[in-house]
């Protein structure tokens, strides 16, 4: 399976807690005014890499993983695969930025099983008039950090608590 590929960034800190290889993917129809990654909205974008390419990036790396874009939920068949792949062969942390909302996401049948694999995810669209460089992992006051097991289980949306996720 291949999947397109804008970047990867191996060893950033600004996409998550740590350091981390961030896995930037391509495609995204929200085109969220003043986006930082307009280039990103191309489906064809970027090149095409396979999914064990990337876990070997990953797996060298040994960092957890943030996927990003593009919005990686538009794909969720190719990142429910990619992730449990991560999860089981490597057993790192995976966050996922998307514009989708926590609601939306769960009332797709084809997000479920992509979110069984995800530890974090960050919603929301990117809000211009709510842009705060100030807010820690996210561009704008709307967006939201979730714990996706807390959330899955009390079936609404749980803010990530740092203290939580270090245990």
């Amino acid at each position: 399976m291949d999947i397109r590929i804008l970047d990867i960034v191996e060893g950033t800190s600004v996409d998550g807690p740590g350091l981390r290889t961030s896995i930037y993917m391509a495609g995204c129809r929200h085109h969220c005014p003043g986006c930082h990654n307009p280039q990103s909205w191309d489906f064809e974008a970027g090149k095409p890499m396979s999914v064990d390419e990337i876990i070997q990036i990953v797996a060298f790396n040994d960092f957890d993983v943030t996927l990003s874009g593009g919005d990686p939920m538009y794909q969720p068949d190719t990142v429910a695969y990619l992730c449990r792949r991560i999860k089981q062969e490597i057993g790192k942390r995976i966050w996922c930025y998307t514009g989708f909302s926590w609601e939306q996401l769960t009332a797709l049948p084809d997000t479920r099983e992509a979110l069984q694999w995800i530890d974090v995810i960050v919603d929301g669209l990117f809000v211009e008039a709510q842009a705060d460089t100030s807010l820690l992992f996210r561009g704008s006051a709307n967006q939201r950090i979730i714990d996706v097991a807390a959330s899955l289980r009390a079936g609404m949306a749980i803010e990530w608590s740092d203290s939580a996720y270090l245990e």
